[in-house]
């Protein structure tokens, strides 16, 4: 049997949540145990579009909402951390795009000019023009406007290598977790077998974190799930574009972000309201015609008879809301020496390792332990999906 092992922090649930995490309290000198199930970042964070949201999109009906100002400082953290000083060290991270866009088709621009030169969004949002716009958007027939907004877009499979060096040897995996109790309180969690004990154990599984909570005899916190049904196009032709397509609604008509294939093609990888409550209930052949209506509506001289298309279904899960609403921030709960949480989306990672590092503060949690963890099972890197269904 493996011999035991006593950490200062258990985190079960490698997405950007928990690498996250863990890369910040080592770096405060805490020890450290990230368990994960299957591929690091292989569920809902190398699912996501890259995009660090300022919340600009939230504020798109004519207001800053809670949820743009509570997203409001994570472009700039997240730029520190990838030029190497910021609060981790994310400089082997690529960098797809210094900026996301807002286009407007030509019906919506008188509208969108008055709006962006409002006090809402003043110093967020520059207009662009010519040689400034996105590579896509190019060409001549293009009449809409462009917006610039301070917002960055991330490849996320380095960024998920990158914080797996920071994790050094701290990554585990476990496919059995199970509690590991003394005199009914909880003290950590077998996996396969190991014992590891902690004095705080967090779960940042995503979808993943409702069974665990069922696995420990607990309710609490409940879980819901947003689904999307994404949409990828391939093709040699695809130029470079990250932006929302607006339309006359507070969300956005299409958001498209790009993204390199090992074959040296570019893939559009395609949400927005294209991605939600239609096309959740659309099949796939029926997204996929739906997804190349709206292209050739918007960007009607891309020529889709060199793109290859598929669909991606994506649960996002989040802490149960009323209505199924978006969580405005990160979320965390706590349950003596367990602490339950999720970062709600990509962007929102330092909030939630701050809200663990607050608790850990608050309950005079200090670095003890130092475990030597040589020779652990590590799991493998996620892969993009683009790469398993259009090779």
């Amino acid at each position: 049997m493996p011999s035991a092992i006593t950490t200062d922090v258990l985190i079960v649930g490698a997405g950007v949540a928990g690498l996250w995490l863990n890369a910040r309290l080592r770096r405060l000198g805490y020890s450290t145990v990230l368990v994960e199930r299957a591929s690091l970042g292989g569920e809902q964070t190398i699912k996501s579009q890259g995009i660090i949201h300022g919340g600009t999109k939230y504020a798109l009906h004519g207001a800053l909402t809670g949820a743009s100002e509570a997203i409001a400082d994570m472009p700039r953290r997240w730029r520190e951390a990838l030029a190497g000083n910021g609060e981790l060290n994310l400089a082997n991270t690529r960098l797809l795009s210094e900026a996301h866009y807002l286009w407007s088709p030509g019906t919506l621009a008188g509208n969108l000019t008055s709006f962006f030169a409002s006090k809402a969004v003043r110093g967020r949002v520059d207009q662009v023009k010519g040689n400034q716009l996105p590579p896509a958007l190019q060409d001549r027939a293009f009449k809409g406007k462009v917006y610039r907004l301070a917002e960055l877009v991330i490849d996320v499979p380095s960024l998920l290598a990158n914080l797996a060096e920071l994790a050094g040897d701290s990554l585990l995996a476990g496919e059995r977790i199970t509690p590991l109790r003394e005199s009914d309180e909880l003290v950590g969690l077998q996996v396969d077998g190991r014992s590891i004990i902690a004095q705080r154990i967090v779960l940042s599984a995503g979808a993943g974190t409702e069974d665990l909570l069922h696995a420990l005899g607990l309710q609490q916190p409940a879980m819901q799930t947003r689904p999307l049904h994404m949409v990828m196009a391939k093709g040699a032709n695809l130029k470079p574009l990250y932006a929302h397509c607006l339309g006359g609604g507070p969300k956005p008509r299409m958001t498209v972000t790009t993204h390199p294939a090992a074959d040296g093609q570019w893939v559009w990888y395609l949400g927005g309201d294209l991605a939600e409550a239609d096309g959740v209930a659309r099949d796939s052949a029926a997204q996929i015609a739906a997804a190349q209506q709206e292209v050739a509506n918007l960007l009607p001289w891309v020529d889709q008879g060199q793109v290859r298309w598929a669909t991606l279904r994506v649960d996002r899960a989040e802490p149960a809301q009323s209505g199924l609403v978006r969580p405005d921030n990160a979320f965390l709960a706590e349950q003596q020496r367990l602490l339950v949480g999720w970062p709600t989306k990509l962007a929102l990672a330092p909030d939630f390792s701050d809200r663990v590092i607050n608790q850990l503060q608050r309950d005079g949690i200090q670095p003890q332990a130092h475990p030597d963890l040589s020779g652990l099972p590590r799991p493998p890197l996620g892969t993009p999906a683009w790469e398993q269904l259009l090779p």
